[in-house]
């Protein structure tokens, strides 16, 4: 029996979720190399067993980057560099080697970022992630990708690392960005629904450990109500995704809409809840924080608030 490959991967972006999948990817055989600005999260991932250096000299030798940053403007700075400056991860790369790209991003960005990399000869994955951190560490994540059969090759060693699941959703990049920005679009507006639901249901004197245990078994639940909630009911909002994550992405989904002249008034709505929590010093709380914004307004007291 043949071994597979083993590939030479980096994954640049060690945060909630980009340390779990290069964790997946080291634990699939692979050779890993971790980058990120916070080198407190370099040197863990070092402590663990994997590979760290200068990126610049180590692109050469890449079969696949992994780009797992926190948006548009952190994606194109790392695979071509600061504005006017170059320097960036895709210069040093192999012609037929591949960037996986996860943040979530417009499609418009992920198709000028493929015709870009294609110039000099490297393969681009427009790929979005879901899952969460759990699902990442665990190499579990659903990635929902777009671009080239040649690219879908070049990165299915560490598609099959980090994933549970892979949506193959076009031979172009835009379309894995489509998905996730209406995956988004839904992701907002239920946490959102579910932080005014449970205050609501607190004005009319129903505990709110009664509420999710109710609306859990009933047509009205989500996975994100019974995912979020539970947060709530606890006091907890120790961050497993932040406020702040949601004025990035649901700004970008209207700005997509815009192109479309499509309206998405119900999505304007959740990002001003979010706003608003983000701007009452909420922004790095776990999302279901934006309850507060609910009751404060309503003059309720939250579990855990004195």
């Amino acid at each position: 029996m043949t071994r597979e490959k083993i590939n030479s991967i980096a994954v640049i972006g060690l945060g909630s979720m980009g340390y779990g999948m290069a964790q997946s990817v080291m634990r699939a055989g692979h050779e890993t190399w971790g980058f990120d600005v916070v080198q407190d999260q370099v040197q863990s991932f070092v402590a663990e067993g994997g590979k760290t250096g200068d990126l610049a000299a180590i692109a050469p030798s890449l079969d696949v980057a992994v780009i797992a940053v926190l948006n548009a403007p952190q994606t194109e700075s790392v695979l071509f560099g600061e504005a006017g400056m170059g320097g960036g991860v895709v210069a040093g790369m192999g012609a037929g080697s591949c960037v996986i790209s996860c943040a979530t991003v417009a499609p418009s960005f992920a198709r000028a970022m493929e015709a870009r990399c294609a110039e000099r000869g490297v393969l681009y994955l427009d790929a979005p992630i879901s899952g969460g951190a759990v699902k990442a560490a665990a190499g579990q994540l659903s990635i929902m990708a777009s671009g080239t059969p040649e690219s879908f090759v070049a990165a299915r060693p560490a598609l099959d690392a980090m994933a549970e699941t892979v949506f193959e959703m076009g031979d172009e990049a835009g379309p894995g960005s489509a998905i996730k920005a209406v995956n988004q679009l839904l992701g907002g507006v239920h946490i959102a629904a579910m932080a005014e639901a449970m205050t609501f249901g607190m004005t009319q004197g129903i505990e709110p450990d009664r509420i999710v245990e109710v609306i859990s078994k009933c047509a009205g639940t989500s996975w994100l109500f019974e995912n979020r909630a539970p947060h709530i009911v606890d006091g907890d909002y120790t961050p497993r995704s932040a406020v702040d994550i949601w004025p990035k992405d649901l700004g970008i989904i209207l700005d997509i809409a815009r192109e479309a002249n499509f309206s998405a008034p119900i999505t304007a709505a959740a990002l001003q809840q979010f706003l608003a929590a983000s701007g009452s010093g909420l922004g790095r709380e776990d999302d279901a924080a934006v309850a507060k914004v609910y009751a404060r307004n309503a003059n309720i007291t939250l579990p855990g608030d004195t």
